[in-house]
């Protein structure tokens, strides 16, 4: 845990008691600081206070007194419109802030010159933060991960001297830390999402770029429009800018080319690493989050031997492309994240025999927009409440199994791929839906696949290699 000590002696109003809340309360409380905590959910607020956590309703409160409202990033700040508890801050002219900006205030007392690597975007978040974990801890680095990723910010080691903290955060977190100033700030790519939250994509980007803005060195994508031109504007600015691509050449940066990763500088090339063979780093997408991870630990000054190793041996992260057995010449692959087309897209461009299982809650536009994918499948076994609309959407491009169920899906899945002479014909779970029609979330999703998968007679579980 890192006690927060800025607010000893002090009355602090917390909203929200999911696990960084938790974790924010008992820092805060560690740190000498009086708590009034509290939640729309009963249960959350029962939770807290068999936790010990002191809980009261903030409507009921003494604002004169309260130095400020820590606020979980789940909860609205600005749009649709704020949350009561935000507004009754701001009537008092209390300060509205997040977990992040309480550990940034302790990293500034307790060891201001310790390397923080914050890592943001709209897609690809995850997978780079955890890879870059995996290559730092590797290199016998002391990092420590959290943030946006799971593990609550406030429940990690403190700051000190040598010791790396490593941060996912989310467009809410940034929004909620005005501190936040990374030694090396990721910002992967930029497109339209959460604009229910932040009233437009013009102030989503907004608040995305704040990160590269703050950091002393910006590591930037350019694979889109959005990006490309923070980029551009902060380098005109004179900020210290590293551009990373998935495909395409630069003349400064870091980007993918060939199945590797090459480093550009003024125009010279180096090879760096190859991702041929590592297949929680299949697809184009994740040569942009290897070339930005790549950026950050060359950043922090590991060697291109030390990231080689590194490299061959990420697990990569759970229900992301993550390989979960073999039976004979068939991969199968656990991708319950993809809850929408955009996020399946990715898995649907890996391989080129595919045995999909995709269904669930429908999102808007459902799985139109995957029709060049169409081809890759041999076929689709259609699970919950979308199976009839994307039966509709496959019928002429692809034949299809409306199966109910994951187990049937899978099931009738792996008994026709077992049929196929490609080398490597794959059975997909890429849902392009969400999960909530037959599972609690798409982790529960992902478990019962895996588990379905590997409780199959002769099925062997995948292994990364060992560096």
């Amino acid at each position: 845990m890192i006690p927060v000590t800025g607010f000893a002696g002090r009355e602090v109003a917390l909203f929200g008691l999911g696990t960084s809340g938790i974790s924010a309360a008992q820092a805060l409380l560690a740190g000498g600081a009086s708590i009034l905590a509290w939640d729309d959910t009963p249960k959350a607020v029962l939770d807290a206070a068999q936790a010990g956590i002191p809980t009261r309703d903030l409507r009921e409160a003494d604002w004169s007194r309260i130095a400020a409202l820590v606020l979980s990033p789940g909860v609205p700040l600005t749009h649709p419109e704020p949350h009561w508890s935000v507004k009754l801050a701001q009537a008092n002219g209390v300060e509205v802030i997040g977990d992040i900006e309480l550990f940034c205030r302790e990293r500034e007392r307790l060891a201001p010159n310790a390397p923080l690597i914050a890592v943001t975007g709209t897609n690809g978040k995850s997978t780079t933060t955890a890879l870059i974990a995996h290559l730092l801890a590797r290199a016998g680095v002391d990092v420590q991960t959290g943030g946006n990723i799971g593990t609550a910010i406030l429940s990690l080691a403190p700051p000190s001297e040598g010791r790396v903290h490593l941060l996912e955060v989310s467009s809410y977190q940034i929004d909620l830390a005005p501190s936040l100033r990374p030694t090396i700030g990721i910002l992967l790519n930029v497109s339209p999402d959460h604009i229910e939250r932040h009233g437009s994509f013009e102030h989503y980007a907004e608040v995305k770029a704040r990160l590269a803005e703050a950091a002393e060195t910006a590591i930037v994508g350019v694979d889109d429009k959005t990006s490309s031109g923070i980029a551009d504007r902060l380098e005109a600015a004179g900020y210290r800018v590293v551009r990373v691509s998935s495909g395409t050449r630069l003349r400064d940066g870091v980007f993918g080319e060939d199945g590797g990763i090459v480093e550009g500088a003024g125009g010279r090339y180096r090879p760096v690493a190859t991702l041929l063979g590592i297949g929680s780093l299949r697809g184009e997408h994740n040569a942009q989050n290897a070339a930005a991870a790549i950026a950050a630990c060359f950043a922090l000054g590991l060697t291109r031997r030390a990231i080689v190793a590194g490299l061959r041996s990420f697990p990569g992260l759970p229900h992301r492309m993550e390989e979960v057995g073999r039976r004979g010449k068939v991969l199968f692959i656990n991708d319950s994240k993809a809850t929408n087309a955009d996020a399946a897209a990715k898995a649907l461009e890996c391989f080129d025999r595919i045995y999909w299982i995709a269904g669930g809650r429908a999102k808007t536009g459902g799985i139109a927009a995957l029709g060049r994918f169409f081809p890759r499948v041999a076929k689709a076994y259609l699970i919950g409440e979308a199976a009839d609309t994307f039966a509709a959407t496959l019928e002429g491009h692809a034949p299809t199994h409306r199966a109910g169920t994951l187990a049937a899906a899978l099931e009738a899945a792996a008994a026709d791929a077992a049929k196929d002479e490609a080398a490597e014909p794959v059975v997909l779970l890429s849902p392009a839906a969400a999960s909530f029609d037959q599972f609690r979330n798409f982790e529960h999703r992902g478990d019962t696949f895996r588990e379905l998968v590997q409780a199959r007679g002769g099925v062997r579980k995948t292994t990364t290699e060992a560096a």
